[in-house]
């Protein structure tokens, strides 16, 4: 019910790197903004399928304080739906998910090499949920990749970036945007009624 009422959510396209200098990465759809000044973002973490063991995500973050959210495309969609696999922590994740990582600038754990945006972020805090196991990280962005196509007058360019979020299971293309006009109704079949 949750994930089927929170509709549509982004995809935080999660990057780590574990304190022996893996690379793991994963899509989590529990994000979102949380702060302005300075830039914070919530990541909400639940366990493996187990329902006991600790993703190997929120244990990285934990362990080494830095992460990267990339901007999950339609573009690499295959490659963000690859990388939801539980991976052994010893397996370079971006390898198997055929994702190639680039350097960060602000932090030690890479990003991916495509992704038109990059949240470089420093952990601020983690709050362990009751089950024990589930977790909400909150980060710093530290800084922003932009690939130069994206970044327009100072904005990034929604239009340039075809990114994909998520329904319930089920994956939806951001394609369109609209405002809504001030003086009439807008009708669930998108046309404009007048009063």
């Amino acid at each position: 019910m949750l994930i089927g009422s929170i509709i549509p959510r982004p995809i935080a396209w999660v990057s780590t790197l574990s304190t022996e200098g893996v690379p793991n990465i994963a899509p989590i759809s529990f994000f979102t903004c949380v702060g302005r000044k300075p830039p914070r973002i919530s990541l909400s973490i639940q366990p493996r399928s187990d329902k006991e063991t600790l993703k190997d995500t929120f244990v990285n973050i934990r362990d080494t304080g830095e992460f990267v959210v990339n901007m999950a495309t339609m573009a690499q969609v295959a490659a963000v739906h690859e990388s939801a696999i539980e991976f052994e922590p010893d397996e370079d994740e971006f390898e198997m998910a055929g994702v190639e990582p680039e350097a960060s600038t602000w932090v030690g754990a890479p990003r991916v090499k495509g992704s038109p945006v990059a949240l470089e972020c420093q952990l601020w805090q983690a709050i362990q949920a009751e089950d024990g196991v589930s977790h909400l990280v909150m980060g710093e962005v530290l800084g922003w990749y932009l690939r130069d196509d994206v970044h327009v007058q100072g904005r990034v360019d929604f239009g340039a970036i075809h990114p994909v979020g998520r329904l319930a299971a089920e994956y939806t293309h951001v394609n369109n945007a609209f405002v809504p006009p001030l003086d009439a109704t807008w009708s669930p079949s998108g046309s404009v009624l007048r009063g």
